[in-house]
C-alpha cells in the first residue's frame, strides 16, 4: 500500500501522518515472527472462510460492506499488532472527514473489533483498542422516523389488491418487519387461542427463510377481530396460493406466481411505493408501518412495556429511546394544564 490518499481535508491529511509510519514499515517487508506477522488483510480472507459462513446472512452482508469499503483499503495492509488505539483514533478521523455519522463509525469499528478478538482468540499477537479511548464523531441532528399515521396506513390497506391488502395489514396492525410478514406460515395462525406466531423471517436479499432476528422477536401476538376476519377470508379467497415454500414444508401465507417466498425489495419498489404516489401519501418504506403502530400504541396510552412486548425490543429502552417522540393525551393534558395555570397566574 504506496503512496497517499487524496487530501481532501486537513483531518484526512492529519490522519494520513499518523498511517504513514506504519505503512512504511510494511513496504519494507520487515521481517515479523509467524503469528505477528500477518496483515489484517490476510486474517480477514481466514475470517471469511471460518467463521462467516456461520453468521446470519444480513451480519456477514453488513461486515462484508465495512470492510470492503472503509477497513481493507485504509487498514488492510497492516500487521495485525499494529493495529492500535492510536491507527483506529487515526481511522475514526478519516471517517469523519468523509461525512459517516457517529452510529456508522460505530458499526465498522465493531466489525473490525469483532475481527481482530477473533485472531487474538486464535493466537495470533495483535494490537487491541476500546471504544472508550476513542473520540468519536459527534451526533449529526437525529431526523424524525417516518411513521405512517393509522389513517395512512388505513388509506394504504384499502387501496391495495390482495394479497398485499392482507400482508399490508397485517404488517401495520401487528408492527411486524417486513421479512416476518412474508415468513408467516398457514400454521402460525391460531384462529382458536387468537394470536399468530412469529417464529421465522425472510431475508431481504436472499429470500432464504431463517430463524427471527433474536430470542426477544419469537413470539406470539394477539390476533384482534378486524385481521382474524381479514385473515379467514383471504384463506378463502383465491388470491391464496396452496404452496410447501416454508423449511418444514407447510405452506407459506404468502407466495409469489412461482410459489416462492416474496422480495422484499420487489415488494416495497413495485407494490407499496407505487400505491403511495398514487394516493399522495409522502414516501416512507414497510419499516413506517412498524414505527407508525409503535406511535399509535402509545400515543393510544398504551404503556412503554406493553409497546415494548409486541415490537418484541429486547429492552424497554429501545422502545422510548426511538419513539421518545410521541406526546401522548396523558402528556399534553398535563402541559395544557400547566399553561392554563400560567396564563391565569398572569391575569
Amino acid at each position: 500500500m504506496r503512496g497517499a490518499w487524496p487530501a481532501s481535508s486537513l483531518s484526512e491529511r492529519a490522519a494520513w501522518k499518523v498511517f504513514q509510519p506504519y505503512l512504511d514499515r510494511v513496504n519494507a517487508n520487515s521481517e515479523l515472527p509467524p503469528k505477528s506477522g500477518k496483515t489484517l488483510e490476510q486474517f480477514v480472507q481466514e475470517w471469511r472462510s471460518n467463521v462467516a459462513a456461520n453468521l446470519e446472512d444480513g451480519t456477514v452482508r453488513a461486515a462484508n460492506s465495512h470492510l470492503r469499503a472503509h477497513i481493507i483499503p485504509k487498514l488492510g495492509a497492516l500487521r495485525l499488532p499494529e493495529v492500535n488505539t492510536k491507527i483506529v483514533q487515526a481511522f475514526v478521523t478519516y471517517l469523519a472527514s468523509r461525512g459517516l455519522s457517529r452510529k456508522y463509525v460505530e458499526n465498522i469499528l465493531l466489525t473490525l473489533s469483532s475481527i481482530l478478538s477473533k485472531a487474538r482468540a486464535w493466537g495470533y499477537a495483535c494490537g487491541s483498542f476500546s471504544l472508550a479511548d476513542l473520540t468519536l464523531p459527534r451526533e449529526g441532528v437525529k431526523q424524525e422516523q417516518r411513521s405512517f399515521t393509522a389513517s395512512e396506513a388505513g388509506r394504504i390497506v384499502a387501496a391495495a389488491k390482495e394479497p398485499f391488502k392482507t400482508l399490508w395489514a397485517i404488517l401495520f396492525i401487528l408492527g411486524l418487519r417486513i421479512g416476518e410478514g412474508i415468513g408467516l406460515r398457514v400454521c402460525d395462525l391460531d384462529f382458536e387461542r387468537k394470536i399468530i406466531r412469529v417464529r421465522q423471517s425472510v431475508d431481504s436479499a436472499t429470500r432464504k427463510i431463517k430463524a427471527c432476528k433474536s430470542d426477544s422477536s419469537s413470539a406470539d401476538l394477539p390476533m384482534p377481530p378486524q385481521l382474524e376476519a381479514r385473515l379467514r377470508s383471504y384463506l378463502g379467497s383465491e388470491h391464496f396460493r396452496p404452496n410447501n415454500a416454508g423449511l418444514d414444508g407447510q405452506p407459506l401465507l404468502f407466495v409469489n406466481k412461482r410459489g416462492r417466498p416474496h422480495s422484499a425489495n420487489k415488494l416495497r419498489e413495485k407494490h407499496l411505493h407505487p400505491l403511495l404516489k398514487r394516493l399522495g401519501i409522502p414516501h416512507g418504506g414497510f419499516h413506517a408501518g412498524r414505527h407508525g403502530a409503535t406511535s399509535s400504541m402509545l400515543d393510544g396510552g398504551a404503556s412503554p412495556s406493553v409497546v415494548q412486548k409486541q415490537m418484541r425490543h429486547s429492552d424497554a429502552r429501545i422502545t422510548l429511546g426511538i419513539y421518545g417522540h410521541v406526546v401522548g393525551d396523558a402528556q399534553r393534558r398535563a402541559v395544557e394544564t400547566h399553561a392554563e395555570r400560567i396564563e391565569a397566574g398572569g391575569l
